[in-house]
């Protein structure tokens, strides 16, 4: 990648952000050759928002963050020239889109197949994250590193993976797994990875995992299913 332009798509899995989807649209560097918003069961304005700002915008019902990463993965397999890499974000505007040039960077120069933007409390706003979400964070990790031993420090959403890698891994998650399901296939496909800190910042509006005890409580026991079921094998 180093002699031509890499081809860089983005999936923003999207489910009502319509007052954030544009600010994270606004913010994403102009290297990026195809923005895709999947508008994931909204009932907000968060569709006509994001064509506005100029993203392609996809539909899927079926509510779930894996249905639709799926979705936006489908959609750019079927370009006439599939991208170099793929960068997933939040449409929620935590993230700090310009972070991208630093996350496809080891991608592009070190050889590196995944790379997770973590989000370290020296870059992170207070109150970003809430204890449950932090614990969980290093709780998995921990896990990962007991059997695997993994070096991964974070489950972030924020990163960015080459194409022809991802579509090795065959995702299948549909919820909130889809993060830790990446990281562990990686392991288990022995992708060369690493991480990049990245800033962080309170989300607009109420977050659907950590801000209900429904969401923390489900999204927990996928991650660490995920884990046991992986070390297990």
């Amino acid at each position: 990648m180093k002699n031509t332009k890499p081809i860089v798509c983005v999936i923003i899995p999207a489910f009502n952000e319509a007052d954030a989807i544009a600010h994270v649209i606004r913010d994403i560097p102009l290297l990026v050759d195809e923005i895709v918003v999947v508008n994931n069961g909204s009932t907000d304005n968060t569709f006509l928002t994001a064509t506005e700002a100029g993203a392609t915008v996809l539909t899927e019902n079926q509510r779930g963050y894996g249905y639709a990463c799926l979705k936006g993965i489908a959609h750019l397999n079927q370009r006439a020239i599939p991208p170099d890499i793929v960068v997933f974000l939040d449409g929620d505007y935590s993230d700090h889109p310009q972070d991208l040039e630093h996350l496809i960077d080891p991608i592009l120069n070190t050889n590196m197949d995944l790379v997770i933007g973590t989000r370290v409390s020296y870059l992170r706003e207070p109150g970003s994250l809430t204890p449950q979400q932090i614990f969980g964070n290093w709780f998995a990790c921990w896990l990962m590193k007991l059997f695997y031993g993994a070096k991964f420090t974070d489950l972030g959403p924020f990163r960015a993976i080459r194409f022809s890698q991802l579509n090795s891994l065959n995702m299948t998650d549909k919820t909130y797994g889809w993060t830790v399901e990446m990281q562990l296939k990686s392991l288990r496909h022995k992708l060369n990875y690493t991480e990049v800190p990245v800033k962080y910042r309170k989300r607009i509006g109420v977050s659907k995992v950590s801000g209900t005890l429904k969401g923390a409580i489900f999204a927990g026991v996928k991650i660490v299913g995920w884990i046991i079921k992986y070390g297990m094998r």
